[in-house]
């Protein structure tokens, strides 16, 4: 198997396999004790991730990380999230040790504005709510101390940043930053959902999955948790820092 190998650390053993080809996966996760549940979000997702769960089982898997969502519950308004519960479900009922993790919007995705922010406009369908944001990086070393601590195995988290910042003030940040007018334009969800659908070229169920979480911020108002610190002894990564990081993203 072909290894990672950087200076004065042990080799990485890499695998490939495919969520779609059950024999993969037996082949992939031979030998493992633990594993990493991260998968992008799909119409499929329920199907691929239990069945992951059923195969790591089966393998011999003895504790899983699954990346999951808030509110996933069995009648969220998210569809998404109505599925991340189901996979909880049965990662419940398989027996496995598991923990969970519930990251609020990745400020990585952020970077998807970038083409909107050149002409100055942001759309949304948020108003003035609050949004909580989490630098991805913090989520993956949660992961990696729910791995490695047998002190933080086991839990439910629900991870945010420090803040939650509403659409307006992300403008107004990317006014500061760019040195560009930048404006927060609020659309009723059906103008929101049409115009990821005709012009950002979303798949419907992509669309629906947008619009939901931005209506849901609405129905329950977003505040930060402290649970990143709590687990790292740190706090998280900031939206400003995010977003001077990527500066020649927002200003070209």
């Amino acid at each position: 198997m072909p290894g990672v190998t950087g200076a004065h650390q042990r080799s990485v053993e890499v695998r490939y396999a495919d969520a779609t080809a059950p024999h993969s996966l037996h082949t992939a996760f031979k030998g493992a004790d633990q594993l990493f549940l991260a998968m992008a979000n799909s119409p499929a997702q329920v199907e691929l991730e239990t069945r992951v769960i059923d195969i790591a089982a089966h393998a011999g898997i003895g504790h899983i990380v699954k990346i999951s969502a808030p509110a996933a519950e069995p009648d969220s308004p998210v569809a998404i999230s109505r599925g991340h519960h189901a996979i909880e479900e049965h990662l419940r009922a398989v027996g496995l040790a598991h923990t969970i993790l519930r990251p609020y919007a990745f400020m990585q995705n952020l970077l998807r504005l970038a083409p909107a922010v050149a002409p100055g406009i942001i759309l949304g369908t948020t108003g003035d709510a609050p949004y909580n944001h989490i630098d991805c990086r913090d989520i993956g070393d949660v992961a990696a101390a729910a791995l490695t601590r047998p002190d933080i195995a086991g839990g439910t988290y629900t991870l945010t940043g420090p803040e939650a910042v509403s659409q307006p003030e992300l403008a107004a940040r990317l006014t500061v930053l760019t040195g560009r007018h930048v404006k927060y334009h609020n659309l009723t969800p059906d103008e929101l959902h049409n115009h990821l659908i005709d012009n950002a070229h979303m798949p419907t169920w992509l669309a629906d999955h947008v619009t939901e979480i931005q209506q849901l911020a609405i129905a329950r108002p977003e505040t930060p948790t402290p649970t990143v610190s709590d687990i790292l002894g740190r706090p998280p990564r900031t939206l400003d820092a995010f977003l001077h990081e990527h500066r020649p993203h927002f200003s070209r």
